[in-house]
């Protein structure tokens, strides 16, 4: 996938996978790879912005597999944001598709 397509996306489909139910980092990154192909030096950086930005929550949660792990809960502002951005993307998405439809590409012939 055409990696400004991936980084334009990216944080919507963060916001839709902590939607419904918290997660914490690596579980994450298995999410949104199944998805786009991302890695943690990608995904880290953003849920670091998104929390600063008071998308996010974060809480520990005592793992009995190894050291303590970051959740992260999304807020009402969250929420909100990923309203917008799932507005703007169909609105995107439904221009783009369009322009594509109606254009005279090879795939037509």
């Amino acid at each position: 996938m055409n990696a400004q397509f991936k980084k334009g996306v990216l944080e919507l489909i963060v916001l839709l996978s902590l939607n419904n139910k918290d997660k914490y980092g690596y579980e994450l990154v298995s999410e949104v790879g199944k998805i786009v192909d991302v890695n943690e030096g990608t995904l880290y950086p953003l849920l670091r912005r998104l929390t600063n930005e008071h998308y996010f929550e974060t809480y520990l949660v005592e793992s009995k597999e190894g050291p303590s792990r970051k959740y992260y809960r999304m807020t009402a502002i969250g929420k909100e944001r990923m309203k917008a951005l799932l507005e703007d993307w169909h609105t995107f998405y439904e221009r783009v598709n369009r322009f594509i439809e109606e254009s005279d590409t090879d795939e037509k012939r």
